[in-house]
């Protein structure tokens, strides 16, 4: 079975920082593309960050970027997210993504709140 797995998420202070883990089962990890992406309540889930099969190439949200960085691991089948500089704005639950030109697949979100 597909499992997306996320950890890491929780209560910080404004300009904090947190770093989210999905850990990956079922597929064959390092052909698919790994994003994240957030959704407040009332909210469309939005695409946070997203890295290529071997990692080469990322992709941001202009208001992440130069505060968070996504990288993986293809050796432990884990994509990471590194969220530094928070902001209260960045509270929403966070969900792991994997996809290819055939399939897609979503993990459990993980919720980060960024409060004083």
């Amino acid at each position: 079975q597909v499992q997306l797995v996320a950890s890491g998420g929780g209560s910080v202070q404004p300009g904090g920082s947190l770093r989210l883990s999905c850990a990956a089962s079922g597929f064959t990890f390092s052909r698919y593309t790994m994003c994240w992406y957030r959704q407040a309540p009332g909210k469309e889930r939005e695409l946070v960050a997203a890295i290529t099969s071997a990692g080469g190439n990322t992709n941001y949200a202009d208001s992440m970027k130069g505060r968070f960085t996504i990288s993986r691991d293809n050796a432990k089948n884990t994509v990471y997210l590194q969220m530094n500089s928070l902001k209260p704005e960045d509270t929403d639950v966070y969900y792991c993504n994997a996809r290819s030109y055939y399939a897609h697949y979503w993990g459990q979100g993980t919720q980060v709140t960024v409060s004083s």
